[in-house]
């Protein structure tokens, strides 16, 4: 019962590892590529000809949609998204929509076919390259994963800057970035569920095994990536918007801080093995310094606001703070691109390019005007503590899907 094997293969080959994934504005984990099952010898005993059918012929759609289009959907470029990444990612999803109902019914409560079928699937991110298991619910993981997986691709595409018809610098419509925050909350939801109705489903031991990519603080991070790439566009909006207050982009900053901390804290002690997964380790790092220098840098914006010497003072740290991680989140998105696969980063927007601005000039300007009128032991030389905001953004409410209706006069064979 649950039993699993793994290889681990040195040739990059079969692991269908790109060496360059082009333009990243938003982390895609290593695609989770199914490999054939037949279900005619492991379930043809057990279950109709025709259910069995339909189970061949949904998976093995999914089997062959994702070898094919996987690769491709990894390697992100400015072009894919009008000449083919958009219908592939959708008709992609649209076939692990279709395959999840069915593949309920050897979850049900009660079936004795949950361990009869062997599930075998290729990752990128774990040493061992493919990682086959009796389990139907190894299975439902993999494809929530999946799922999750290309809607941060479609992300992606939503927000690489194109240039306007205009001339102008590349930017990305307010349209697009709306859309990103729903399609955000949607992996979310998919990783929550993953986490919540899935992982508890597997026997301790099968949970041992699992590749790396399926553990549960991997998914944490990916969840909480989302969200904080989610609460990235509601600033970036925000500071778009005349009516967005500082007290409003300051809170916006100072969640998407937290959402990031907890990202890295679940990712830096998992041993993800070189290559896609210290790549993935290095973007959490990445957005993690970027949030922390959009939080201190409107922080002391509202600080230096006050009227005593002891707020100026605090204002200037934080905005030193702001600068550093500045300066920080700069080296980190260097070493990310140069880690392979070998990626770049798009033309600075949103959030980035106003910060990437104001933060070195509003910082100089402050320390030299409030140096003039305090004696340097008067200026705090750390960083004042940052707001604690309740967190707002929440995953889209998932839930795996009724067996499909197919199960219905099944009666199943022991």
């Amino acid at each position: 019962m649950g039993c699993f094997v793994s290889t681990s293969k040195h040739s990059g080959e079969n692991r269908r590892r790109p060496s360059n994934i082009g333009d990243v504005t938003v982390f895609v984990p290593g695609l989770r590529i199914p490999k054939p099952v037949d279900f005619s010898q492991s379930l043809g005993d057990h279950l109709s000809k025709n259910l069995v059918e339909r189970l061949s012929a949904l998976r093995t759609r999914v089997v062959v949609m994702a070898g094919q289009e996987g690769p491709a959907i990894t390697r992100t470029k400015r072009r894919s998204a009008t000449q083919h990444g958009g219908s592939t990612l959708g008709d992609l999803i649209q076939a692990l929509d279709d395959y999840l109902p069915v593949l309920m019914g050897l979850v049900k409560e009660g079936t004795p076919l949950q361990h009869k079928a062997q599930f075998v699937w290729v990752n990128q991110e774990d040493e061992v390259e493919e990682t086959a298991m009796f389990s139907a619910w190894y299975e439902v993981l993999s494809v929530l994963h999946l799922m999750a997986a290309l809607l941060f691709s479609q992300a992606n595409l939503l927000l690489l800057p194109r240039t306007s018809s205009d001339g102008h610098q590349p930017k990305v419509s307010e349209e697009s970035r709306r859309s990103s925050i729903d399609i955000f909350l949607k992996a979310a939801g998919y990783l929550d569920c993953a986490i919540q109705q899935v992982l508890p489903q597997l026997p301790p031991d099968l949970r041992r095994d699992l590749p790396v990519d399926l553990t549960e603080g991997v998914l944490r991070a990916l969840c909480l990536q989302a969200l904080g790439q989610g609460v990235d566009i509601q600033l970036g909006l925000a500071i778009d918007s005349t009516k967005a207050t500082l007290a409003v982009k300051r809170r916006l900053a100072c969640e998407m801080v937290k959402y990031w901390q907890q990202a890295h804290e679940n990712i830096t002690s998992i041993p993800l093995a070189n290559g896609w997964g210290e790549k993935h380790k290095l973007f959490v790092k990445w957005k993690y310094s970027e949030a922390r220098a959009a939080a201190y840098y409107y922080h002391g914006l509202i600080l230096d606001e006050g009227n005593t010497e002891k707020s100026h003072g605090m204002a200037v740290a934080a905005l030193q703070a702001a600068d550093e991680y500045l300066k920080e989140s700069k080296k980190t998105c260097e070493a990310f691109n140069a880690a392979p696969p070998l990626s770049r980063t798009p033309p600075l927007w949103g959030t980035m390019k106003f910060l990437s601005e104001k933060i070195p000039k509003d910082t100089s300007s402050k320390v030299r005007i409030n140096r003039d009128l305090y004696s340097h032991e008067k200026i705090m030389e750390t960083a004042p503590t940052l707001p604690d905001f309740a967190l707002a953004l929440k995953p889209d409410e998932f839930q795996l899907p009724p067996v499909h209706t197919s199960w219905n006069n099944e009666s199943i064979t022991t």
